[in-house]
């Protein structure tokens, strides 16, 4: 049994602190005990320029890291869909929770307000991925960059900036703002981000052996670990993050199968797509697969043009 207090490192926003509490009574759920440490990161301070125009590689995540490594944390929690797409060497994902309900929504403060294909309005997103399909199913949208944490974007859309803001649907139930949802976006079009909807606990492989498996087992869901490992193996092949346009899903069958849909959301209008049904236990490798194929018909041109801007 872990007998000491279990450093749990987090960001300051609100969402991330919700996260943090959750993991936090998980543990505790469990006979563990668990301090918070809140870490401000390059992405909650950067707030002047998109998430493609920082870059993908450990925007929300460095600082954390940087803790893990010298041992003033025990573990990190993160947003699963914010993680970069390798971790280095000395860095491991070692627990996934229950995944959320994971597909993206519309908030507006405007009381009655109707999405419409044809109609013309303005949609607020930092997401590239989110950018690129919007393009293709809002084509009389104006889109317009609205960065910062929930509670701030809510607000510069109330000021104005937008009439919607396009979310993912876990932040905005876990923050409790369901009453301004005016319209779901569907799976199958506006597939998500890698790993959206779940939270994903990191370490540095130096951490303890018994403390490891004590937050696996008191946080861990197998099933949403298959599905976002698998999700995880196809942005690594891509070798992406949060600033090019990918979306990978992976999902139960009735049978016990794994679902897995994945590719590119082009800045044109047009997508690379594919979907794989496999065994669990070959989500991994199918998930690398769907990236060959993603790569090989013509996503590696779309990713080319976009590190070239």
């Amino acid at each position: 049994m872990v007998e000491r207090t279990i450093k749990i490192g987090t960001r300051k926003s609100k969402l991330a602190l919700w996260q943090a509490e959750y993991v936090k009574s998980l543990l505790e759920e469990n006979g563990l005990k668990g301090e918070l440490v809140l870490i401000e990161t390059k992405g909650d301070k950067i707030l002047d320029r998109s998430l493609s125009k920082i870059g993908s590689k450990g925007v929300f995540t460095e600082e954390l890291e940087d803790q893990l490594r010298n041992g003033d944390i025990d573990i990190a929690v993160h947003s699963a869909k914010d993680m970069q797409a390798s971790l280095g060497d000395d860095f491991e994902l070692i627990a996934f929770t229950e995944r959320e309900e994971c597909h993206d929504v519309f908030v507006s403060h405007k009381e009655g307000f109707t999405v419409d294909t044809e109609k013309e309005f303005v949609i607020g997103t930092s997401s590239v991925r989110r950018v690129a399909m919007l393009q293709k199913h809002f084509p009389n949208a104006k889109i317009v960059d609205v960065r910062g944490n929930l509670q701030t974007r809510i607000q510069k859309m109330k000021d104005g900036l937008c009439d919607v803001l396009m979310l993912a649907y876990a932040g905005v139930h876990r923050m409790g703002y369901d009453n301004i949802i005016v319209h779901s976006l569907p799976l199958d079009t506006f597939t998500p981000a890698t790993g959206q909807g779940c939270v994903a606990i990191e370490s540095a492989t130096t951490l303890d052996p018994e403390v490891r498996e004590a937050v696996r087992k008191a946080i861990n869901n197998v099933d949403t670990e298959t599905c976002v490992r698998s999700e995880r193996a196809f942005l690594k092949e891509l070798q992406g993050g949060c600033s090019i346009p990918a979306f990978c899903l992976a999902t139960w069958t009735e049978d016990k199968q794994i679902n897995i849909t994945g590719g590119l959301a082009k800045p044109n209008a047009s997508e690379i797509r594919y979907t794989y049904t496999c065994a669990p236990e070959d989500g991994e490798k199918i998930g690398t697969q769907i990236a060959k194929d993603t790569l090989a018909n013509g996503g590696a041109e779309v990713l080319a043009e976009l590190k070239g801007k």
